[in-house]
């Protein structure tokens, strides 16, 4: 892996997420109330409705637009819905949040 950092764990609230820009989109990067943090593809397959703006509670994500639920661990959406976002490794090196480039780079973000 090729781990980035790409900011601090401040950068992100609690319970909310911060948009990355890369070359191959956008990922949503999410952090959880125990501050954990996942990095997701931002749109929703259901109607693309962006992830950043969802609520993280536990360690998933509800889409904003129709409540869609995604296991941030899997990327798999909860419950009777069908469908799922890519998910990207990630991890805290103390305060700093790193991203794994090389799987960034592997796929499209959006």
């Amino acid at each position: 892996m090729s781990w980035i950092d790409i900011g601090h764990i401040e950068d992100v609230p609690v319970r909310g997420a911060r948009l990355l820009k890369t070359s191959v989109g956008c990922i949503a990067v999410f952090r959880t109330a125990e501050a954990e943090v996942f990095a997701a593809s931002n749109t929703c397959p259901h109607k693309k409705g962006p992830l950043v703006e969802g609520i993280v509670h536990g360690q998933k994500v509800t889409c904003p637009l129709h409540n869609w639920v995604f296991d941030l661990n899997t990327g798999e959406a909860q419950g009777a819905d069908e469908g799922r976002i890519d998910t990207y490794p990630v991890r805290l090196d103390g305060d700093r949040i790193l991203i794994d480039g090389e799987a960034v780079g592997q796929r499209s973000a959006a």
